[in-house]
């Protein structure tokens, strides 16, 4: 599935299943764009490793995506984009009543607004290329619910719906949008909480892996970012052409149930 020739422009990508889906993207041979909101040397650093690695093209971007104009600004300073990939979220656990306004507001920019600013930017691109993918990185929350997460539940339901809204409006282009929908991955933020969780609970780690993080993951094992990539660059590739306006859900059977 190779996607030589290609650019992928992925937001919040210097860590977690956004890192994934870029060396993912580069393993395939796109040309890759990373971005986050810091402007660090280590930010550079890490788009030239991934360089070094694969032998392509990556570039880092700086950009917040809770500003629309810096989101649009990404895709213009990008130059092109034929995948983009809308990854960047951030999270807040609290009861509705009790939650932040200002979390609320962020949340609802980074995890939805900035999908709709970079897409509006990128789909003139793609059309002038004659070619496009847009993969919005949803979640299990796009199509099922838990308590206190009002917030990012309301975003990854929004990402559902718009993706299936793009996709009717390019559904007669060599355009496609889906949403990737993943259950829990095992990330350094998850790899990190294990520790504090073992504790809280007093069990060994397979336990409070197996019962308490993975509760809802029929599978009991945590999906990879690497498996976020190889499943991104399927819905790029020519197999996936007719794929278009639906959710791919990497979760372990979590909405199975």
């Amino acid at each position: 599935m190779s996607l030589q020739g290609k650019t992928a422009v992925i937001t919040g990508s210097n860590s977690g299943i956004g890192l994934g889906i870029a060396h993912e993207m580069a393993r395939a041979g796109a040309s890759v764009v990373i971005n986050s909101f810091t402007d660090r040397d280590e930010d550079h650093d890490l788009a030239k490793s991934i360089a070094q690695e694969h032998g392509v093209d990556v570039r880092y971007i700086q950009a917040d995506m809770s500003k629309g104009d810096e989101a649009r600004a990404l895709i213009e300073k990008a130059g092109a984009c034929d995948i983009l990939i809308n990854n960047a979220g951030i999270q807040h656990v609290a009861p509705i009543d009790e939650f932040p306004i200002a979390k609320w507001d962020a949340i609802i920019a980074i995890n939805l607004n900035s999908a709709f600013h970079t897409t509006a930017a990128a789909l003139p691109m793609m059309r002038k290329a004659g070619w496009g993918r847009v993969v919005n990185i949803a979640s299990a929350h796009g199509l099922t619910a838990s308590p206190y997460k009002s917030a990012y539940i309301a975003a990854k339901h929004g990402i559902v719906g718009m993706t299936k809204a793009v996709a009717l409006e390019t559904a007669e282009e060599p355009i496609t949008a889906n949403a990737i929908c993943p259950g829990y991955v095992l990330t350094p933020l998850v790899e990190a909480q294990i520790p504090d969780t073992m504790k809280e609970y007093g069990m060994d780690r397979e336990t409070v892996i197996r019962e308490v993080m993975l509760k809802r993951q029929p599978s009991k094992e945590f999906a990879t970012v690497a498996q976020m990539g190889g499943t991104a660059v399927f819905l790029c590739s020519d197999a996936a052409a007719q794929i278009t306006g639906t959710t791919i859900s990497v979760d372990g059977g979590w909405t199975a149930l």
